[in-house]
């Protein structure tokens, strides 16, 4: 499916859309299938987010507050066992309010260097948030399968072959068993006593089904031109020594089923959903670059997108 979606990171897509990837990553964490429940457990009471957990200077601490801590901070927790992953996320959020009430009684959050820092990280967030509502939730199943359907009428079908090989050092030796092969010896048997690919001693070298690119260029361009059947006539030279190949058979290889690739297609839905925003916003933005350079250098990247 790679040759597909071209499975880019959404990262890579674009220096905008890099940013993006932070504020998507977990929610794209959360798509992976979780562990299934223990059918006889109990369900869990929903908890009010306005419940007060603890109070720090007399200014409440609230099950919402630490449910963010917990998710800021999961990657400090992943080693912790899950018991005590609760109590850890309450300590840091205790620990967090104290010193961000020391900074500011210290007159830190006057610092000019912070308020550009903290303008930035709420422009981050709020793309992050522009992306969540306004991209990803708007994606429907119907544009998933959609896209799945452009995709595979988009791909010219290919063939795949299932081939077999006795690979040995010299060409003497892979000659010697094809003159034993037009005397009517058995290929598999062949490969078990000669070939020098580990793989090949018990399997009679079988080398299963492969398409196109996926062998040496030799190799591939040998084995795709044989009859079912068939074997190579002349030794085949590669940059692990000389091979004797055998069709076994070939067939048109099937595409993958929605459901294998469902999570592939809905990224990228978002991804040209997200570029179809972000182009119609810069479009109406005034956006100026004094640095001629610099600007031509934005300018390539953003046609790049």
């Amino acid at each position: 499916m790679s040759l597909l979606f071209r499975r880019a990171s959404l990262a890579s897509l674009g220096l905008a859309f890099g940013l993006s990837a932070l504020s998507l990553s977990p929610l794209m964490a959360q798509q992976t299938a979780p562990a299934p429940a223990d059918a006889t457990a109990p369900a869990a009471a929903p908890v009010d987010p306005n419940t007060i957990i603890a109070t720090v200077n007399g200014q409440p601490l609230t099950e919402a507050d630490l449910v963010l801590a917990e998710g800021e901070l999961s990657q400090q927790f992943a080693q912790l066992p899950p018991e005590q992953r609760r109590a850890a996320a309450l300590s840091a959020a205790i620990e967090i309010r104290v010193m961000a009430a020391q900074a500011v009684t210290t007159g830190l959050d006057k610092d000019p260097d912070f308020q550009r820092r903290m303008a930035f990280l709420q422009q981050r967030a709020l793309h992050g948030e522009m992306v969540e509502k306004g991209v990803v939730n708007k994606v429907t199943d119907a544009e998933v399968r959609a896209r799945y359907d452009q995709e595979i009428a988009n791909t010219p079908p290919t063939n795949e072959v299932h081939a077999r090989h006795i690979l040995v050092k010299t060409k003497e030796e892979a000659e010697a068993i094809i003159k034993q092969l037009d005397g009517g010896a058995d290929f598999q048997k062949l490969a078990n006593e000669h070939t020098s690919d580990p793989s090949g001693k018990t399997s009679g070298g079988d080398l299963g089904w492969f398409g196109p690119g996926q062998m040496v260029p030799e190799f591939d361009k040998a084995a795709f031109a044989l009859e079912v059947g068939k074997y190579t006539k002349q030794p085949v030279q590669s940059q692990f020594g000389w091979h004797v190949i055998k069709l076994e058979d070939k067939r048109t290889k099937q595409p993958p089923a929605f459901d294998d690739v469902k999570d592939q297609a809905k990224q990228a839905v978002i991804r040209d959903k997200y570029f179809a925003l972000v182009k119609s916003l810069r479009a109406g933005a005034k956006v100026e670059i004094p640095d001629a350079k610099l600007k031509q250098a934005v300018d390539t990247l953003e046609s790049a997108k």
